[in-house]
């Protein structure tokens, strides 16, 4: 049975194939969360979101009580990826009590960066202006991200131009969570050259540059056996934070690889690492509050 969850786990993230996907995303097609596909953010066709709500079981909630928000922007190289491959994400958090919001954006080589940042923010804007018709808090927002979809939200958490663009600031995000993010890197293949280039226009892409202290709490999450990732990224944004006695929080799995980090809140993997149960504490120290939906 190890082995077979290990196959899955390898097929799902490097989706090559529906079987992975299928039997990852199997709960969320008997389970009572409330899911509603593709809607529309924006006026571009990608421009599209997905909103899992959790069931609200009798005596649990009072009529009309909110429920806290996570968006979640997943990773592929800022080349790959749909919200498609996610239900198993919006399921984990679900059964956490969160709502919770599976945005795509665009990608390369249709889009260079900051396009897809952009597109991050326009999600996280909807989302805290329109959530409260699904019984979500807008007052109880978190962000969290994997791979490239953790530099996004880490962007969108950290620069202030992005919010600011859609009349907002990053003060309404709670907290963000980063799983595995490529925060501070020089590209040096050529496809990343020339999505994030030119050279001059790299600091820009480094959540790094943008970091003064103000920026709301970060927990960023990282696997040992992470070989796509390097640990450098975290490090510098770490010590970029501290240096300007801002709030972040880190935790280095063992044995865990990049894959691993998302794919450990797959129903049959949670225990390969405690990520889903370390970002919610991390949320709820930040004001979450959120109830967990049992089983």
């Amino acid at each position: 049975m190890k082995k077979v969850c290990v196959a899955l786990s390898s097929l799902l993230l490097v989706a090559c194939t529906k079987v992975g996907l299928g039997v990852a995303n199997l709960p969320n097609t008997f389970s009572d969360t409330e899911t509603t596909n593709d809607i529309a953010y924006g006026s571009e066709p990608w421009q599209k979101l997905d909103i899992y709500v959790p069931p609200h079981p009798s005596g649990q909630y009072s009529s009309g009580q909110s429920l806290p928000v996570v968006v979640f922007f997943y990773g592929g190289s800022w080349k790959d990826g749909s919200k498609d491959m996610y239900p198993f994400v919006g399921e984990a958090f679900a059964k956490k009590g969160y709502i919770t919001v599976i945005a795509d954006y665009s990608k390369y080589p249709q889009v260079k960066f900051p396009t897809f940042v952009e597109d991050g923010a326009k999600a996280v804007a909807w989302t805290y202006r329109h959530i409260a018709q699904y019984q979500g808090d807008p007052k109880r927002l978190f962000i969290a991200g994997h791979s490239a979809g953790a530099h996004i939200g880490a962007m969108v958490t950290a620069d202030k131009h992005y919010l600011q663009a859609e009349g907002l600031t990053p003060s309404i995000i709670n907290a963000f969570a980063g799983l595995s993010g490529p925060y501070d890197f020089v590209p040096y293949e050529d496809d990343y050259m020339d999505m994030f280039g030119p050279p001059e226009n790299y600091p820009n892409m480094q959540v790094t540059t943008f970091i003064d202290g103000k920026e709301p709490p970060m927990l960023l999450l990282w696997g040992a056996d992470d070989t796509i990732v390097g640990k450098s990224n975290m490090d510098k944004l770490i010590a970029k934070i501290n240096l300007e006695q801002g709030a972040v929080e880190s935790k280095i799995y063992q044995g865990v690889g990049h894959a691993d980090m998302v794919s450990s809140l797959v129903w049959f993997l949670k225990s390969k690492a405690p990520i889903l149960d370390d970002v919610n504490d991390f949320f709820q120290r930040h004001g979450a509050n959120a109830v967990t939906v049992e089983d």
